[in-house]
């Protein structure tokens, strides 16, 4: 077997086991690069680490630490309590409300897996408490959650505007994320539509939505304050993200405005751990020629006019099952340029975001952590076995629709 073969053979059964087993894909991934690369392939050891991505790395701690503060001091919590009351007891709006909410929360910064976190326990019991389909409002939060994900501020776009900068098509950041937020947009208010939108916006105002008033304090608006000044710095001066979080976690641990140390306990490491360590394995991919062999593979199964939907349903079944962001999407964006060489495709920008789009249609699905956090926020019975089931049916039902989305969008 080629070293290409057996980097690939390696990637994939990475992949598989993260669909099948809880052990993080990413210790897995270094650990195969490390005995492949340096006593297979004879790379020093320096050349195999030299994969890690300290940039992403740095972004990603400097980013969720920021949040995690925020977080802790309650500033988030106060900013979504707040929120429901402009509804003032009007059931039809209180989903839609909590899709906004998550998108514009998402966007700012903390990304789709920790805005559910917030709000998931918010909405499901505001929820139950209005006789709202626990259902409905799960996949409005959780596709809103997820319309936030390719934020250029949140972990995830971080991660694939570097993953698109690779594979050339760099300065794409805010159509990457206006694309993904229209899809989960439409498929959003789509289901909110199909599954009785239309009765709740019928039905008269209640008192059922109060919620206790709980205005913000010094803390929570210095909170604030330090966030829009990065995100103002990101945007108008350029200014590296990672960096300029670190800088914006100093200022408020001085003004002990946030519990640091739990702050540091709340990031994400798991999920970090995952991203940098399958960027390790993908680079000695790359280095062994096992990307073009992958390339190959797909290319000889696929043509110009199908590409796209046989993407989208692969790409969707398997986020399915395992992380997007750590895992599917760092093993299939760099197929891009080949696959445009190969197939003869005009450019590479609808297979991106078909990718992008494809595999986070799918993340409300019980088995990913976004839909599992939302059943999560109810009480355990039939309500809440009744909910896994929908929300199963929903996540592998985003497969087709995912694939007949980007086909139409971007084929």
């Amino acid at each position: 077997m080629s070293h290409g073969a057996l980097t690939l053979t390696a990637l994939g059964v990475a992949v598989l086991l993260s669909c099948v087993t809880r052990l993080n894909v990413g210790l897995l991934a270094m650990a195969l690069a490390w005995g492949i690369g340096v006593y297979v392939v004879g790379l020093p050891v320096k050349t195999v680490a030299a994969g890690f991505p300290v940039d992403l790395f740095l972004t990603l701690t400097g980013v969720t630490l920021l949040f995690a503060q925020a977080g802790v001091n309650g500033t988030l919590q106060r900013v979504a309590q707040n929120a429901v009351r402009l509804c003032r007891g009007r059931a039809g709006f209180v989903p839609i409300l909590f899709f906004v909410l998550a998108a514009a929360l998402g966007t700012c910064g903390p990304g789709n897996i920790a805005t559910t976190g917030l709000l998931a326990p918010v909405a499901m019991g505001t929820a139950i408490r209005m006789r709202i389909s626990p259902f409905l409002m799960a996949i409005m939060v959780g596709n809103g959650a997820n319309a936030s994900s390719l934020s250029p501020l949140a972990p995830t776009g971080l991660i694939v505007n570097g993953l698109m900068e690779k594979i050339g098509l760099p300065g794409m950041e805010l159509k990457t994320w206006y694309l993904n937020l229209a899809a989960h947009a439409f498929v959003a208010f789509a289901g909110y539509f199909l599954f009785g939108g239309w009765r709740l916006l019928r039905e008269p105002a209640t008192g059922g939505a109060d919620v206790e008033r709980n205005p913000l304090e010094r803390v929570h608006w210095l909170t604030l304050a330090v966030i829009a000044v990065l995100v103002g710095g990101v945007i108008f001066a350029r200014v590296q993200i990672g960096m300029a979080a670190f800088a914006a976690v100093v200022v408020l641990s001085l003004l002990r405005a946030s519990d640091e140390d739990e702050a540091i306990r709340r990031v994400p490491w798991g999920t970090i751990v995952m991203v940098c360590g399958v960027t390790v394995l993908i680079s000695l991919l790359e280095k062994t020629s096992g990307l073009e062999l992958f390339t190959d593979l797909l290319a000889s199964v696929a043509a110009r006019s199908t590409v796209i939907p046989m993407v989208a349903a692969m790409i969707g079944l398997i986020s399915a099952y395992s992380s997007t962001s750590g895992v599917v999407l760092p093993a299939f964006l760099p197929l891009v340029p080949g696959l445009v060489t190969k197939l003869g495709l005009a450019g590479g920008l609808g297979l991106a975001e078909t990718m992008n789009i494809a595999g986070h249609l799918v993340d409300v699905s019980p088995l990913s952590t976004i839909g599992a956090l939302c059943i999560a926020s109810i009480p355990a019975g039939d309500a809440s076995r009744q909910l896994f089931n929908q929300l199963l049916a929903w996540g592998l039902s985003m497969m087709a629709v995912g694939a007949l989305l980007c086909w139409l969008v971007l084929g």
